[in-house]
């Protein structure tokens, strides 16, 4: 096998369109079991009870799982000329380092090959978080990512026209609550920004109770204003499960019609050998 043909090879073991047989090839089954088990140490490792006496142990799986994903980031960026999205392009390794996935991917791997030793404990839980980074690596491997990927992506103008009123509620609601309320509580409602906090814990209907209304007006408006939250709420649930759906369904007219052109390339070839 020449190295054209190894590098395709590669491929068709990373990439989980290139796998010929039914789902995941075993390189890519491997990957999610250390992807489980790096994210698993990086979070048992903030644990003092656990991670006390076992820091070198902790330590040395953490960089080995680092360097093997660093080989694995290394392994895609060599084989991402046999992927039809980046082949088109006169560069088309530097198209996929600058992806999203492949900036995660990158992220992902960066804290395990720096040595922690008299980092500052801020610095420390910052690297730490960094390594949870790569849960985003299963996206790559998981039909389930993708179909929410092309959900969002579909109906993308739809919640961008959502989050802005979203956005306009929540500036209208606190400017409200901050001429209700202002002179009354004016620890909790005495600027826009101080009840736009009250507006945002309302309208996502988290509701800490911490910030409330007492005046007659106040709760007149706060009761509009929490129902207005509910409804806003439901709308990009709607939408986001009816999106969803469809890209199910899509996939699912994509998978049988691929299976029937097996099937009718498989009865050719039948034909003509009788």
């Amino acid at each position: 096998m020449g190295l054209i043909g190894l590098r395709k090879a590669a491929y068709r073991q990373l990439e989980p369109d290139g796998w010929p047989g039914k789902g995941l090839s075993p390189v890519n089954k491997a990957l999610i079991v250390l992807i489980v088990l790096a994210v698993s140490e990086a979070v048992l490792d903030t644990e003092p009870t656990i991670s006390a006496g076992r820091e070198l142990t902790l330590n040395r799986v953490e960089f080995s799982l680092g360097v093997i994903f660093l080989i694995e980031y290394l392994a895609r960026m060599w084989v991402e000329v046999e992927n039809p999205r980046f082949a088109k392009y006169r560069f088309p390794r530097l198209h996929y380092v600058i992806t999203p996935i492949a900036i995660i991917d990158l992220l992902a791997v960066i804290p395990a090959l720096f040595a922690f030793g008299g980092a500052p404990s801020l610095v420390l839980r910052f690297f730490r978080v960094m390594r949870m980074l790569r849960l985003a690596k299963l996206g790559r491997t998981s039909k389930a990512w993708r179909l929410l990927h092309q959900a969002f992506v579909r109906k993308q103008q739809e919640f961008a026209l959502i989050l802005g009123m979203l956005l306009v509620t929540i500036l209208s609601a606190g400017s409200l609550m901050y001429w209700a309320e202002g002179d009354i509580q004016p620890d909790k409602f005495g600027s826009i920004p101080r009840a736009m906090w009250w507006a945002i814990i309302t309208l996502t209907t988290i509701g800490y109770g911490d910030t409330y209304p007492i005046t007659p007006l106040g709760k007149i408006l706060g009761g509009f204003i929490a129902i207005m939250g509910v409804m806003l709420i439901a709308l990009p649930t709607g939408l986001f499960a009816a999106s969803f759906t469809e890209a199910m369904e899509r996939q699912r007219i994509a998978d049988e019609e691929r299976i029937a052109a097996k099937k009718a390339a498989r009865a050719t070839v039948d034909a003509a050998a009788e």
